[in-house]
């Protein structure tokens, strides 16, 4: 058996401009999330993370902030759990990359090991012997990707127990995706014969299946942006061998704090609108998205 916790789009160094004085507040957020990831990974324990692509929400990000990340990671290599991360297309693998800026493994405490291995073009998978297990990621120098980044990998003749992959691009939708960087198809995926298929990219946690191939978007782990009702979690995948019968599981988990919920109210049971102000602040709460629709006649009296 072996347990994997999959994550993406931590976005870590976020600006956010528009939100002002609470930018800094929602960056310390999404730290707390990851920070939360590593928890769960030592509690449970798993054997392997993956981090598929945008772990960083930008190449430039300040030395204090990228050592804060390797602590972080530190915790999993004290651990001995096994780390694999993907660049995405916010910390690109290009000439500017902070993957090339800093050695995260050195960072993190991993040098001459297997504990923390990022992928790039010059080394696209990662063999765990420990674990009887590769993790297989097609990385680019450059944001758009020439081709697929399944095109080429086939691991129906390979010796390992299980084979993951590890994409941050998005799954095609006909008319919805045509324009982004990176694309598969569910061709592709069923085409690779890997056990899992752990993907980045998509904030919102979603699964599929393509021949034997299981694939699942993590989402983020707290979410960017105020849509983003499926983010917050990440994903424990488990994968069992029995009688020659392979078997994958997934197990939605909650990391982030904040919350969605949407709330109808009857324009007819709204007296005034101090009433209603008074309605809405009752439920205020520093981690709810609250989604409000006044529906329904509203009488000629209430004025809104």
């Amino acid at each position: 058996m072996l347990r994997v916790l999959h994550t993406a789009d931590v976005h870590l160094g976020a600006r956010y401009a528009d939100l002002g004085e609470q930018a800094a507040a929602q960056r310390e957020r999404q730290f707390a999330a990851f920070r939360a990831t590593v928890d769960l990974a030592i509690a449970e324990p798993v054997d392997l993370v993956l981090v598929a692509g945008d772990l960083f929400d930008s190449n430039v990000q300040p030395r204090r902030s990228v050592e804060h990340v390797a602590a972080e990671l530190r915790r999993l290599v004290d651990a001995r759990i096994r780390t694999v991360i993907i660049p995405g297309t916010h910390d690109v693998y290009d000439r500017a990359s902070i993957y090339r800026s800093y050695d995260l493994p050195a960072l993190a405490g991993a040098v001459g090991s297997d504990l923390l291995t990022v992928l790039t073009p010059e080394r696209e998978s990662i063999v765990l012997e420990a674990l009887d297990a590769v993790v297989h990621g097609c990385v680019f120098a450059t944001k758009r990707a020439p081709h697929s980044p399944l095109r080429d990998l086939d691991v129906h003749k390979a010796a390992q127990t299980w084979h993951i992959g590890i994409v941050h691009g998005s799954v095609a939708i006909p008319g919805q995706t045509d324009g982004d960087e990176v694309v598969v198809t569910t061709e592709e995926i069923a085409a690779t014969g890997l056990d899992y298929l752990a993907l980045g990219h998509w904030h919102s946690t979603s699964r599929g299946r393509a021949g034997s191939t299981v694939y699942a978007y993590s989402g983020a782990p707290e979410p960017v942006a105020l849509d983003q009702d499926r983010a917050g979690k990440v994903l424990m995948v488990t994968l069992d061998e029995r009688n020659g019968k392979k078997k994958v599981e997934i197990d939605e988990r909650q990391v982030g704090r904040t919350r969605f919920e949407k709330l109808e109210l009857d324009a007819a049971g709204v007296g005034s609108q101090p009433a209603l102000v008074d309605l809405l602040a009752a439920r205020a709460d520093p981690d709810l998205v609250l989604d409000v629709r006044l529906i329904g006649v509203r009488p000629d009296e209430l004025d809104l």
